[in-house]
């Protein structure tokens, strides 16, 4: 069977990944959108929601479709169709599974914390020990460099469980939580690519390509308009806390040409919107005395919202910082990851001030009137 084994580049199996998996999530919404209004699943607005309407909350079901079904499709071949050796690529599925079940019935029935919780530990459990996908390295940090597998594994699972509900915090707005896991995802899909890791690159593809497809529904999508839900942006957050995983080991060798240099603090300049913006909420509902689980709407995009600007502003505005963050991470890599770190979280804190004092100075004019 010659014609089976057609030499195809790598380039041509990359745009493959990326259109398939944008295909079936862009296709798959629109049947999801009518069983979901059928079957009355929607997510209704309340206090602490911008949304007004009844609107379908499982835009993950077309996500998670199209980041496995590429990812299983094309990941295993390499520029030559040999397979590439990806021991972790089976597991990344499964835990992707088990995150798709969580999110599933939390967005149809509501789960408790603890089980979400749990069912999270799980999936990066099976990441990190069958997976071997784990941090093995600090990079120098506080003068650390190799890790030993225990505190590497109690790392990793703190890193996944942090990143993964980060999102899940910051899906609040249209496009928000899907522009951030764009301009993430892209970021280390090129450096993968650049670099040369072709199955990283490919499941980033993957990644990328059902996020696109969810995205015009979730902004422009009219009558078949849908969010992701609780099933997407888990999803989202543990394919980001992969990526992060993985940059991070890949850059513990820093003799390549396109070896990032700090790429702890590198990693969390791309992933600073979810991060600081759960950091900072947390700390502020704790100082109220309050959980640092309970709901309001303190979040970043609740903030500009209260300040006037519309989901699509806030949304263009937050990304566009994000994007910022990472250049200046980029820019700064020499200086060593903690120089570098009270970068980032000093010109974000000050960011955040003023955007805090902005809400006041709001308020205030208002109770003027």
């Amino acid at each position: 069977m010659d014609f089976f084994r057609i030499e195809i580049s790598f380039e041509y199996i990359l745009f493959l990944t990326f259109f398939v998996s944008f295909l079936v999530s862009y296709l798959s919404i629109p049947s999801i959108v009518r069983v979901a209004k059928e079957k009355k699943l929607f997510d209704k607005p309340d206090c602490r929601k911008s949304h007004n309407g009844k609107i379908p909350s499982l835009g993950g079901v077309a996500i998670f479709a199209g980041l496995t079904v590429a990812a299983g499709s094309f990941i295993d071949y390499s520029r030559h169709t040999s397979l590439l050796h990806t021991p972790s690529l089976q597991y990344i599925l499964v835990a992707c599974i088990i995150m798709f079940f969580i999110g599933l019935k939390d967005d149809i029935l509501i789960i408790s914390p603890m089980k979400k919780l749990m069912g999270q530990m799980i999936a990066a459990l099976i990441l990190i020990i069958p997976g071997n996908l784990d941090f093995s390295n600090l990079h120098g940090f506080l003068g650390i460099y190799d890790i030993s597998f225990v505190p590497g594994l109690l790392l990793t699972l703190f890193v996944i469980i942090v990143i993964t509900n980060s999102f899940n915090l910051i899906d609040g707005i249209d496009g928000l939580a899907t522009s951030i896991g764009m301009l993430s995802t892209a970021f280390f899909g090129l450096w993968f690519f650049l670099s040369g890791n072709e199955e990283y690159c490919l499941l980033s593809a993957a990644m990328l390509g059902a996020l696109s497809g969810f995205f015009k529904f979730n902004i422009f999508g009219g009558k078949y308009k849908i969010f992701m839900g609780d099933t997407g942006s888990l999803i989202l957050g543990l394919m980001m806390a992969v990526q992060v995983i993985l940059f991070n080991e890949k850059n513990i060798d820093l003799t390549s040409a396109f070896s990032v240099k700090s790429a702890p603090a590198v990693s969390f300049a791309v992933l600073i919107i979810p991060l600081f913006d759960t950091t900072r909420v947390f700390l502020l509902r704790m100082l109220r005395g309050k959980s640092p689980f309970s709901a309001d709407n303190n979040h970043i995009h609740h903030c500009l919202l209260k300040i006037g600007f519309t989901h699509g502003q806030a949304t263009i505005l937050i990304v566009f910082t994000n994007l910022c963050f990472i250049a200046l991470a980029f820019l700064l890599q020499n200086i060593g990851i903690v120089w570098l770190m009270i970068v980032i979280l000093s010109v974000a804190t000050i960011l955040s001030l003023y955007i805090a004092y902005l809400v006041r100075k709001q308020k205030c004019q208002s109770l003027d009137l």
